[in-house]
């Protein structure tokens, strides 16, 4: 059974549609890359300095541009990681980065990144504990 996918809100959900619509792409890549730095307003609307969509690449650069705060520093940051293992500067850690409120949100990123390891798990007990 495939969980649907909870949004922060609906402009998180109208601008993963979006960006995703204009990619044409429909991989664990985009999808995650885009869930993720959709979490945030500012995130959003900077989205042409997060990302290349000419290229399909990341901006790495623009972690230092003053727009960032310490909340969308760690959107843009498990972004990145999440699109190609980006972490360059070693502060994509769990402790770096879940230390905030999107915390629940970026779970969700990591199950759109690796929906084949993160998939619900069966009621039943394991057979060990039967």
């Amino acid at each position: 059974m495939k969980s649907e996918i909870r949004f922060k809100d609906r402009e998180h959900l109208a601008f993963y549609n979006k960006v995703l619509k204009q990619t044409r792409k429909d991989d664990p890549y985009h999808k995650a890359f885009f869930y993720v730095v959709g979490i945030s307003s500012d995130t959003r609307n900077n989205i042409q300095k997060i990302f290349g969509f000419e290229e399909d690449c990341i901006r790495p650069d623009c972690i230092n541009d003053g727009w960032q705060t310490s909340g969308t520093e760690r959107i843009t940051r498990l972004a990145f990681n999440l699109w190609n293992g980006w972490n360059t500067d070693g502060y994509a850690t769990p402790y770096d980065l879940f230390d905030c409120e999107f915390a629940p949100y970026f779970m969700e990123g990591i199950r759109l990144r690796y929906p084949e390891y993160c998939r619900e798990l069966e009621s039943q007990p394991p057979k060990w504990e039967r």
